[in-house]
């Protein structure tokens, strides 16, 4: 009897030691979102999709910030994806409240942004963003 429950708690503690691997810490909440860049070159047209390659979102980051923006919380990375024409970015957040923005590389802008969110613990949020190149 003693075997078997030894092994009742070892399947019960290995079951939640992998699930909570691919969820977000209970106490966090999840910023996530696609960033589009463009246009890349003078001559796209609007609404033309361009592939791009990935060390075109490298150098680009999206910025969090307290809630007036006068404190960088953290800097994230933009993950390129394998077509090209888009990337994504993720990030744990404690709960309370930001102002999302980007690095304006060159005179990159966006209308998407600045952005201010109020994270609550378990939640995702979604923030897609529209990087302007201002190439024209």
């Amino acid at each position: 009897m003693k075997k078997k429950f030894g092994y009742l708690i070892a399947s019960i503690v290995l079951v939640g030691i992998t699930t909570t691997g691919c969820m977000i810490a209970p106490e966090h909440g999840l910023l996530q979102g696609k960033v589009y860049i463009g246009p890349v070159s003078p001559v796209e047209q609007p609404g033309q999709s361009t592939t791009l390659p990935c060390n075109v979102y490298k150098p680009r980051k999206i910025m969090v910030y307290d809630h007036d923006g006068s404190r960088l919380v953290t800097q994230v990375d933009i993950e390129c994806n394998s077509e090209g024409n888009y990337a994504r970015y993720r990030v744990e957040l404690q709960p309370g409240t930001y102002t999302i923005d980007i690095n304006h590389i060159g005179v990159d802008s966006s209308q998407e942004v600045p952005a201010h969110i109020t994270v609550e613990a378990g939640i995702t949020y979604r923030l897609d963003i529209n990087i302007d190149t201002g190439i024209r």
